[in-house]
């Protein structure tokens, strides 16, 4: 998402955070599904558009609140499209009811802020150093909000594609194992089904040898009678 589309999309959220409490169900079903939703949604204060510092009666009232105007009951006539904006309001409120995870998404937002303001004294020391005066537009509070809203966005994004590649690398390895415990199932499995059949054949096996053996045995017998020289009398000499 470019710099003016992100300028854009912080427009649009806070005009709704401004006419929240006229807001309507078919419109929050439309922010919450609009193009980008995927990553947009990640910020999970920004899918229930609460404060990162409510407390968590304010929370559970601002659950509440949404999750009702996008119910799918209360939106029958595009339920679909509901079901999924009430499935992404209800994501970000147990991702918040979970204290490791709500530490771990103000983690990010405390990051984008700390981001910006690092960019903004650095953009100063720069102006400084080249003898121009030290004003920079983030000097406007709203312009700043967006370029944190943006930095926010963007690190959010990053996590993800991160957990992404994780998961697939993880799927990856769960499935190279399996394969190799079937594999290894299957080879004890022809290991055990040989030496069954070569016990079940042995018998019969040694039987078949046995014979074998007698037979040669009398044939050898048997040659030897015909092969024995006779016996040459010796002549008496006078």
């Amino acid at each position: 998402v470019g710099h003016h589309q992100y300028a854009i999309i912080y427009q649009q959220v806070k005009q709704i955070e401004k006419r929240d409490s006229v807001f309507t169900s078919k419109q929050q079903i439309d922010r919450l599904l609009r193009p980008g939703s995927s990553y947009f949604n990640l910020n999970p204060f920004e899918v229930l558009q609460i404060d990162p510092e409510a407390t968590d009666d304010e929370l559970k009232k601002r659950f509440r609140a949404l999750s009702i105007l996008v119910h799918p009951d209360k939106n029958q006539d595009n339920a679909d499209r509901a079901q999924k904006a009430f499935e992404a309001v209800d994501k970000a409120y147990k991702l918040l009811l979970d204290p490791e995870q709500k530490k771990r998404a103000l983690d990010v937002i405390h990051a984008g802020k700390e981001y910006v303001e690092h960019n903004v004294k650095e953009k100063r020391k720069q102006l400084k150093k080249e003898g121009k005066p030290t004003i920079v537009e983030e000097d406007d509070p709203e312009l700043f909000e967006q370029a944190v809203y943006k930095q926010t966005m963007k690190l959010f994004a990053e996590l993800e594609i991160k957990r992404k590649e994780r998961e697939a690398k993880d799927m990856h390895e769960r499935k190279r194992a399996r394969e190799e415990e079937i594999e290894v199932a299957e080879k004890a499995k022809r290991d055990r089904e040989w030496q069954k059949n070569f016990e079940e054949t042995r018998d019969g096996r040694v039987d078949s040898w046995r014979s074998f053996q007698n037979k040669g045995k009398a044939k050898e017998k048997k040659n030897r009678s015909f092969l024995k020289p006779p016996k040459v009398k010796m002549e008496q000499r006078e």
